[in-house]
């Protein structure tokens, strides 16, 4: 996959997991998308050789909520 293929996936996975952020928060939208962007998990996924993009958006969003409630996540088993 190169740059822009890559650029295009990420602008259609972090929509729906900042959807998520936003509807199971209490904090205000700026904070949360600065948060999540400061995130390990937004590091990782911006990786294309991490593979995290093959991951739904909900799962993303668990390991990122893993994240902020414990400071680490885990890669979900693949079927």
């Amino acid at each position: 996959m190169n740059d822009n293929q890559f650029s295009a996936m990420l602008a259609i996975i972090v929509p729906p997991i900042m959807e998520h952020i936003l509807q199971n928060s209490n904090i205000e939208e700026n904070r949360a998308i600065s948060r999540f962007y400061q995130s390990k998990l937004y590091r990782e996924l911006s990786d294309e050789k991490s593979k995290l993009w093959h991951y739904s958006p909900l799962t993303l969003y668990t390991m990122y909520q893993d994240e902020v409630l414990t400071g680490s996540y885990d890669y979900p088993e693949e079927a």
